[in-house]
């Protein structure tokens, strides 16, 4: 049999893996020889993952985002021909990624698809050296997603963060900035940008108006200028689920390898939900078809 290393971080989720890890290994260890091996605090899953992985044929790990983020960061340390496949039972509280990947929503089922599902290669993003799966956002918007319940979210759809964000129109600011990317350069003030490479972001599930396809080596790029009320609010938030334009010339859109943003002061930056630094300048890269992860049907 070949061997697979089980990660997993028992934290995330508020415990939602807690008690339920029986019916996920007996799922693992039906077709493979197994390793368990539990988180132990940050920074622990990437570590595990970098100098274990010559050692399995498929990693698997159950936790948030931000542990598939960990694991992800720590295999682009290595040669791409040393990493190992990913496979992923999603356990946190908004599971983004997952959205992507067809996976049937159980963690008895998503174990399942992670011990024998298709593996497919999928794109990984850099920001100044640091590796991120899905999204890198700066601005007025970075943790609205995030903070706004689920609950909202299901019922209200996009509208819920209208209402999140409404209550912020006051403290919004532009950013002056240069954008260089494929197709040119663009110069101006942005409240907020979003690089990205999912249909998800915040547990929100996006319609794009052009399919994203994880593994074509493109980013898709939105950048917001500053709402003065909430109609336009409104309007920017239902462009940001579709990934085009507004009617009110506020966002812009397109979709590159690379871009370099260069701002006139440092901003905050989030990597995959998580705060990513801050700086002045960054330079954003797609690696194509970086990282093997296994998908449902």
């Amino acid at each position: 049999m070949d061997k697979l290393l089980f990660l997993y971080n028992l934290h995330a989720g508020k415990g939602m893996l807690r008690g339920k890890l029986a019916p996920i290994l007996d799922a693992l260890t039906a077709d493979w020889d197994v390793t368990v091996h539990p988180t132990r605090g940050p920074g622990d899953a990437a570590a595990t993952a970098r100098d274990r992985a010559g050692e399995f044929k498929r990693i698997v790990c159950s936790g948030g985002d931000g542990t598939l983020h960990e694991v992800v960061s720590g295999l682009m340390e290595l040669p791409r021909e040393a990493r190992p496949q990913v496979g992923y039972v999603p356990a946190g509280t908004t599971n983004d990624f997952a959205k992507n990947l067809s996976l049937p929503g159980s963690l008895n089922e998503d174990a399942a698809v992670a011990a024998a599902g298709f593996p497919r290669p999928v794109d990984i993003g850099s920001f100044n050296g640091q590796s991120f799966i899905y999204i890198a956002a700066f601005g007025a918007f970075t943790d609205v997603a995030y903070n706004t319940p689920q609950q909202a979210k299901n019922l209200l759809g996009h509208l819920a963060y209208v209402l999140e964000g409404a209550t912020r129109l006051g403290s919004i600011h532009p950013y002056p900035m240069t954008v260089e990317y494929d197709g040119g350069t663009v110069t101006d003030g942005f409240c907020y940008g979003m690089i990205s490479n999912t249909v998800s972001v915040g547990g929100f599930k996006g319609t794009p108006a052009q399919p994203v396809d994880l593994d074509d080596g493109l980013f898709e790029v939105a950048l917001v200028r500053q709402p003065q009320n909430p109609l336009q609010l409104q309007g920017i938030l239902k462009s940001l689920t579709t990934m085009a334009p507004d009617d009110g010339g506020l966002v812009t859109c397109f979709r590159t390898t690379k871009l370099k943003i260069t701002a006139q002061e440092p901003i905050d930056w989030t990597l995959d939900g998580e705060f990513g630094g801050s700086c002045q300048t960054a330079e954003i890269v797609n690696h194509k078809q970086a990282v093997t992860i296994v998908y449902g049907k």
